[in-house]
């Protein structure tokens, strides 16, 4: 298993990639779709990673919490899947049901969004304020690796400054996971 950290590739203030991608539901989604959104949250994540899996709950409390205020998430597997057949677009189907997740499931097929974004690993988040501008990119808390508990929660802190109309504390804090399976 190759670990990375996520990289700065977009910067604070960016511009979301715009994509159009098929989501386990079967409709395509494009970032217009998300224009409502107070704050959006993009993730890379995948079904096969630990680090992901310890995520899940987490992502799931998030939407849960800040769904009425405004906030929409996003995750997007970017996996090849020929060597991962978990990270399949059934397997994002099977595992989303599963988990019972809360958000948007989209495939990458091309890998072209995480690109695009500059993610690295899994899970690599992506805060964007209302004019879905880059405000804050990394890791969910401070529980890196899996089995760790949590004693400082930045990815919750940073949502609850943009739905108030703040600047997060941080604008980076790298995440840690499974590297991003590149196509050959």
């Amino acid at each position: 298993m190759t670990l990375l950290k996520s990289l700065e590739k977009l910067k604070e203030g960016d511009k979301a990639p715009d994509f159009n991608l098929k989501g386990i539901d079967g409709k395509n989604y494009a970032l217009n779709d998300f224009k409502d959104a107070k704050a959006l949250l993009i993730i890379f994540m995948c079904n096969h990673c630990p680090y992901v899996k310890a995520k899940q709950e987490t992502i799931k409390n998030l939407q849960a919490k800040y769904k009425d205020k405004g906030l929409a998430i996003i995750g997007i597997n970017s996996n090849e899947s020929e060597n991962y057949p978990e990270d399949s677009f059934e397997g994002m189907a099977e595992t989303a049901k599963e988990k019972n997740f809360n958000f948007v499931y989209l495939h990458d097929k091309t890998q072209e969004v995480a690109k695009a974004y500059g993610a690295s690993c899994t899970p690599d988040p992506f805060l964007f304020d209302a004019e879905q501008k880059l405000v804050y990119h990394g890791r969910f808390d401070d529980a890196l690796e899996p089995g760790q508990k949590a004693t400082e929660f930045d990815m919750d802190e940073a949502i609850a400054a943009v739905l108030e109309g703040k600047k997060p504390k941080h604008n980076f804090l790298y995440s840690i996971g499974c590297s991003i399976k590149w196509k050959k």
